[in-house]
């Protein structure tokens, strides 16, 4: 192994603005990063109290980013995003603040979308089998059961 050279609490600062610049970071993410750079406890509270002053920390902005990002782009629904913003230490408020910013609309129309793929390719699966399968990948992308029963009774009707 090799060991890791201790940065100064203002080199520290200036590599993690732009690691925060760089893309929206929860607060866990940056405080692990600065315990990475060899700082102690009260040199990490000072230059994250820094990084939300100077507005390149801000959990609310991160949680609204992230949440948009997976639905987007991986069509995950609420139950995972969810999940994984408390994996990542994000609180409560700012989870259902994200939740709020995704769509109505565009979530249901996203799931209805997702469901009719999986359940044509599952063609030449008997109807219990296609309908349990398509129910475990939608539970699995994080819709909820209620919404998935809604959307494979559209399938089906």
């Amino acid at each position: 192994m090799y060991s890791k050279k201790s940065l100064t609490p203002e080199q520290a600062f200036q590599k993690i603005k732009q690691f925060c610049a760089y893309q929206e970071r929860c607060h866990r993410e940056v405080t692990e990063k600065l315990y990475g750079y060899g700082l102690y406890k009260k040199d990490v509270e000072i230059i994250l109290t820094n990084l939300i002053e100077e507005n390149y920390l801000n959990e609310e902005r991160f949680a609204i980013a992230f949440a948009g990002g997976k639905f987007r782009i991986k069509q995950w629904g609420r139950v995972k995003i969810q999940y994984d913003l408390k994996q990542k230490g994000v609180s409560s408020f700012c989870i259902t603040l994200a939740l709020k910013e995704i769509d109505e609309g565009t979530y249901l129309l996203t799931l209805q979308s997702v469901a009719t793929k999986k359940w044509d390719s599952l063609k030449g699966e008997q109807h219990l089998s296609r309908r349990a399968k398509t129910t475990a990948y939608l539970l699995q992308k994080g819709f909820e059961q209620h919404l998935i029963a809604a959307a494979i009774a559209a399938i089906t009707a």
